[in-house]
């Protein structure tokens, strides 16, 4: 039977994944701040009730973005390395040439998400903020745990160490938004290697 459903045809099914994708994409492009309702509809291919009831509202949305940023491999690549290294060295080292080589990806923005998408709403600053000041305890725990093996020497300060790791490592995406290259952030890792504490 031709009913108007049938001649209308069915609607064509959400793919949240991709709209997910979508959002990540203007988010780490633009920033919180400058990506509106609009673009974000636009690039999603949905309309804004459709955004509002899958995802809730724009922080609601970008919260889920970060969370699935977080388990890409552009956002754990900093847990993978200090899971798979043997030593502290190795795991530090792999970090930031890891780095250098996703933040400079032709396939995905420039740099790392949670350096790009800084945004002037201080709910989200702050949240942002915190998500990346994380990086410091893991850093401190993993280099601690090294001292206490004798991988780095009693007179060094762990908590300085993963103060200045992260710092290189947020100033490389930061160079990479500004147009480095991977040779140019492979030598930054380099250099930042080179002041590595030994017993």
């Amino acid at each position: 039977m031709d009913t108007p459903e049938a001649r209308r045809g069915r609607p064509p099914t959400f793919d949240r994944a991709a709209a997910l994708a979508a959002a990540t994409r203007l988010f780490w492009e633009n920033g919180y701040e400058a990506t509106s309702i609009n673009d974000l509809t636009r690039e999603m291919n949905i309309r804004p009730g459709s955004l509002y009831a899958a995802f809730g509202d724009k922080r609601s949305l970008f919260n889920e973005v970060i969370e699935a940023y977080g388990r890409s491999p552009a956002g754990e690549f900093v847990w993978a390395a200090m899971a798979r290294e043997p030593t502290a060295f190795d795991a530090f080292r792999r970090i930031l040439l890891d780095a250098a080589a996703m933040y400079t990806d032709p396939e995905t923005p420039a740099g790392n998400l949670l350096c790009s998408a800084a945004a002037a709403d201080v709910d989200v600053a702050i949240y942002m903020r915190d998500l990346r000041n994380a990086s410091v305890g893991t850093f401190e725990k993993r280099l601690t745990t090294a001292q206490r093996e004798g991988e780095i020497p009693a007179t060094a300060d762990p908590r300085k160490l993963a103060a200045y790791f992260t710092a290189v490592m947020h100033g490389m995406s930061q160079r990479a938004r500004d147009g480095a290259t991977v040779a140019e952030l492979t030598d930054t890792a380099d250099l930042a290697m080179a002041a590595w504490p030994v017993p």
